[in-house]
């Protein structure tokens, strides 16, 4: 569990977001923890207040972090900027730049997690499990103009602080986070509920590796331990699934039906080789029904059939 790491002064970046917000309130009981962020929802920056979290406001597109202390034993980069065509200044700056900014400020770190994503895979379809040594590509495009070549960017400076200031770096390729906290699984339902299509690729079946936020939280110690430089990379999800699949089932939870759209104007299959993952971390733990099942009851209960 997060709490595994105990006592640490630790620098969360994006502390509001899908994936970061159980993190940090995870690493929150035990530790010292920081956040930075635009903090432009006023309940979520109370509910991070309320757990103790230290929050300071910044723009990661445009900040140099001299503000900052520079003593924080371990930095958790889970900041993202998604924006558009006429975004990617800013998103390079956000997602790339401030990535070598923030590591050379806190170069006396033990250890650095850059959260990067899958969607740096060049796309291979839905048979072929993405290995680390795989190669990169524009995945993304259809749906975020910036995402994908913003992310492979972060990681090239993020490889580069790692070896110019010898910080130990884990760069970990999340797949399709979800849980309480949300996720795609969960604007899904939503689609559902609205009686409106679900777009999916033509290239059927659309397979993924879904990990739940107990496994991400539970597995943050063992990413930073197998921090290195040069920095470690590797992928990171759950027991692949389509969406297909999860859609289906959680039409069993709420009795509700989906319905699909194909089409090629959304991403196809990103599913992972996880063997790197297993030996490094262990395996994730939540079988991806039982992690539907609870987000729903988390999130919507009234959703599910009597």
């Amino acid at each position: 569990m997060a709490n595994d790491l105990k006592g640490k002064k630790i620098l969360v970046t994006g502390p509001t977001g899908q994936v970061a917000l159980p993190i940090t309130l995870a690493l929150a009981q035990t530790n010292d923890v920081w956040g930075v962020a635009r903090f432009s929802d006023a309940a979520l920056r109370e509910r991070l207040d309320v757990a103790g979290v230290t929050c300071i406001t910044t723009d990661l597109s445009t900040t140099d972090f001299r503000d900052l202390p520079d003593d924080f034993d371990y930095v958790l980069n889970l900041a993202v900027a998604k924006g558009g065509d006429d975004d990617w200044d800013r998103d390079i700056a956000a997602n790339a730049e401030s990535v070598g900014l923030l590591m050379a400020h806190c170069r006396a770190a033990k250890a650095m997690l850059h959260c990067s994503s899958t969607a740096v895979y060049q796309h291979q379809g839905p048979e072929h499990p993405l290995k680390e040594t795989d190669p990169l590509g524009d995945n993304h495009r259809v749906m975020m103009p910036t995402y994908s070549l913003a992310k492979i960017a972060a990681e090239a400076v993020a490889r580069t602080a790692a070896r110019e200031h010898g910080i130990p770096t884990t760069i970990a390729r999340l797949n399709v986070p979800y849980g309480d906290n949300g996720g795609w699984p969960w604007y899904h339902l939503l689609y559902m509920k609205a009686g409106a299509p679900i777009p999916i690729n033509c290239e059927k079946p659309n397979r993924y590796n879904p990990i739940h936020e107990d496994d991400f939280i539970r597995q943050v110690p063992a990413l930073l331990k197998a921090a290195s430089v040069p920095a470690t990379i590797v992928n990171w999800g759950g027991d692949p699934a389509t969406i297909e699949e999860w859609c289906a089932y959680l039409g069993e939870l709420t009795g509700l039906e989906p319905k699909f759209d194909e089409t090629d104007n959304t991403i196809g299959s990103v599913t992972c080789d996880l063997t790197r993952m297993h030996e490094l971390v262990g395996k994730a733990e939540v079988p991806w029904r039982d992690g539907m099942r609870r987000m729903v009851e988390a999130r919507a209960p009234e959703m599910l059939k009597q």
